[in-house]
């Protein structure tokens, strides 16, 4: 199945990118995602350089997801069988998830309480909310009509 100009050639892209921005953020400019996390007031502790460091994990699970769609993009003839592609639409659909899905709590509860917590409802945190939402559905609206073909 060529993918270019389907649902899932758009959806692939718009992971790329966001996949993409994710390690840029957390793997090339951790400092920067720490101090979305962290508050200005504990910053001067030495564990704001734990987080700092702890968060380029997530910069590699970005890029992972990131090439893998983008090798999806690129080689369109490789996986043919619909039920391939939307497998792999069920897979970036639980990568956003479960992203999305941690900040849920958080958001129930208020978000930055003190120095506990980040500010989902606001700022960065309430634009990586939303878009690991929309993906999250994207995904798996299409994960679900590709397996169901």
């Amino acid at each position: 199945m060529n993918t270019t100009f389907t649902p899932f050639g758009i959806v692939l892209v718009l992971n790329v990118l966001w996949f993409g921005a994710g390690f840029w953020q957390f793997f090339l400019r951790p400092d920067g995602a720490a101090k979305v996390l962290v508050p200005r007031s504990a910053r001067s502790s030495p564990l704001f350089k734990t987080v700092s460091a702890s968060i380029r994990f997530l910069g590699g699970m970005n890029l992972t997801f990131c090439v893998f769609a983008a090798l999806l993009l690129a080689n369109p003839t490789l996986f043919p069988d619909a039920g391939q592609l939307g497998l792999f639409a069920a897979i970036f659909s639980l990568a956003h998830g479960s992203q999305f899905y941690s900040n849920v709590p958080i958001a129930l509860g208020g978000g930055r309480q003190g120095e506990s917590y980040w500010p989902v409802l606001r700022g960065p945190m309430l634009y990586i909310f939303v878009i690991d939402g929309a993906l999250m559905l994207a995904n798996g609206v299409l994960a679900a009509k590709l397996l169901a073909t």
